[in-house]
């Protein structure tokens, strides 16, 4: 699994950050980090909610 997240659409809602705090934090600005772009397998699922509860659809997960 591979996440990326494309900071030009998001939007800041920190859904992310709240749902995969070892995969995702936010910036100064309240734009989405990646922290592991490769997060470990026990992580898949709550990467996969952040990615579909974001509301700018700004994070991509590549199985």
């Amino acid at each position: 699994m591979r996440v990326t997240a494309d900071r030009d659409r998001c939007v800041g809602s920190g859904q992310c950050a709240m749902l995969s705090p070892e995969v995702f934090d936010q910036d100064d600005d309240g734009l989405v980090l990646v922290l592991r772009e490769v997060p470990a397998a026990d992580l898949a699922e709550e990467v996969h909610q952040a990615a579909d509860l974001c509301p700018a659809q700004s994070i991509r997960v590549d199985d």
